[in-house]
């Protein structure tokens, strides 16, 4: 379809693909929006994580439109992160990159950072962590929306896999031959902002570079901060059907 933009959106870490229920609205009838559930998270809960086969999920959804329909590939956290490595290994393949609350350098201090998340939700164990979440979820999101993430419920067993391939893998110098424009965006509030700055000026070869701050935002401010979210996304849309 002509001026038709596939998106495929990539969740973060223990969520699903119902993190993005309302995106296609907010997105249009004009994108072919992909949802894909990463390995040990939502309709894949039951299959083990590893980096190679998330990756694999992401080239699937990557892959699975129109031929010559430009592809956006946006990616939240963990889903941030497999959307750089994929990138990374596709410098020309896509028509637009989005990496949210994915810009802290995991290694180092940040990598400390990592291992205090995985370690705490290991400790708490799955059904604490459910209902902390649930909790979370009911007091910050819109009901519904609230409800439909619940019923999709968390993905816990592939987390140390997860991170482990976060901080083996990911380094902003992966955006160098990235030649899509490039969009990073970020909670004002979110500690996963820190490096945004070394991210940005990493990728060298891209059409442009865009540093989004959303105004009070935490780590999930794609599920709290909706509209300001495809705002900025849809900047990508707009280059990748001028591409």
């Amino acid at each position: 379809m002509a001026g038709q933009v596939r998106v495929v959106l990539v969740h973060g870490s223990q969520l699903s693909a119902a993190q993005w229920t309302r995106y296609a609205t907010l997105l249009g009838p004009d994108v072919d929006l992909a949802v894909p559930d990463l390995p040990a998270h939502g309709t894949r809960r039951d299959e083990a994580f590893t980096w190679e086969h998330a990756l694999g999920v992401v080239g699937e959804a990557v892959e699975g439109g129109v031929a010559g329909v430009p592809v956006v590939l946006v990616g939240h956290s963990l889903g941030g992160y497999l959307a750089m490595a994929y990138a990374a290994a596709h410098p020309q393949r896509l028509s637009g990159l989005g990496l949210l609350g994915s810009s802290a350098v995991p290694a180092g201090p940040g990598a400390a950072l990592y291992r205090s998340i995985a370690s705490a939700e290991q400790r708490l164990g799955v059904d604490r962590m459910s209902r902390a979440l649930d909790r979370q979820f009911a007091a910050m999101l819109p009901e519904e929306l609230a409800a439909v993430i619940k019923e999709a419920g968390y993905g816990f067993d592939g987390i140390p896999a997860a991170w482990a391939g976060v901080m083996g893998n990911c380094r902003p110098a992966m955006l160098g031959e990235v030649t899509c424009p490039v969009l990073l965006v970020n909670g004002q509030l979110d500690q996963l902002r820190v490096d945004v700055r070394r991210y940005a000026r990493a990728a060298v070869s891209a059409r442009w570079v865009r540093v989004v701050t959303v105004r009070h935002g935490l780590h999930v401010f794609p599920l709290t901060h909706p509209h300001e979210t495809a705002a900025a996304l849809w900047e990508l849309v707009s280059a990748a059907r001028g591409s």
